[in-house]
């Protein structure tokens, strides 16, 4: 209504009484193009290139009237010769429509009952690997605290997943004695996360008194 209205007014504007046409001949028209314009630059919820939207809006016709006098839809070679256009020029027109609608996220989907549920709600599910990020960043800044030995010690055990006597073998020691340092690092570790959930349970106000 909006873009008809200013396209009467753009209308009234130009009109030129002295042409001595009727000004219904030259607002039908002005008001007709501005809201095909509308529709061509407004209406799709994914926009393509001007001329690839010019050639989906005329294939929908072209289809009807082929359709009409084929008495079956057209395919693509007839439709590339009724719109003067190349078989590839068709097939991405076609693909292009799919773009002209979306569905709402909060559209209705599912029966007609009362409790219908938005279609947002059907989409996606709880995601493991934001948790296992939290918990590397935290494991990245208490594993600082130990020794750059310790640290290379775990991560040969736990990411590499070398047996003890495998490290013991690269630096040199007894199995035992890495078998220490891991229990000693975990230990301490154990104790970083312990204090860190206390911190964190106890809220700001615990923590200022």
């Amino acid at each position: 209504m909006q873009v008809a209205s200013f396209a009467l007014v753009n209308a009234v504007d130009r009109y030129d009484l002295a042409r001595g046409n009727a000004f219904s001949s030259y607002a039908v028209p002005t008001i007709d193009g501005e809201l095909k314009r509308h529709f061509r630059d407004h209406g799709w919820a994914v926009r393509p290139p001007r001329g690839l939207q010019e050639l989906t809006l005329r294939l929908e016709n072209v289809a009807t009237r082929l359709s009409a006098r084929l008495d079956r839809p057209p395919i693509v070679r007839e439709l590339a010769a009724a719109t003067d256009s190349t078989q590839e020029e068709i097939l991405e027109a076609l693909q292009a429509r799919s773009g002209r609608d979306a569905l709402s996220l909060q559209a209705p989907h599912g029966g007609r009952d009362e409790q219908q549920t938005a279609l947002q709600d059907m989409l996606g599910e709880r995601d493991a690997g934001y948790a296992q990020a939290e918990m590397r960043a935290f494991l990245d800044q208490v594993m600082t605290g130990l020794p750059r030995r310790t640290r290379e010690i775990l991560r040969m055990r736990f990411e590499q997943d070398l047996t003890q006597a495998e490290i013991g073998e690269l630096f040199g020691v007894s199995q035992m004695q890495i078998s220490g340092i891991i229990r000693h690092a975990v230990g301490r570790l154990h104790e970083v996360a312990d204090q860190h959930d206390q911190m964190s349970s106890s809220g700001p106000s615990s923590r200022t008194c």
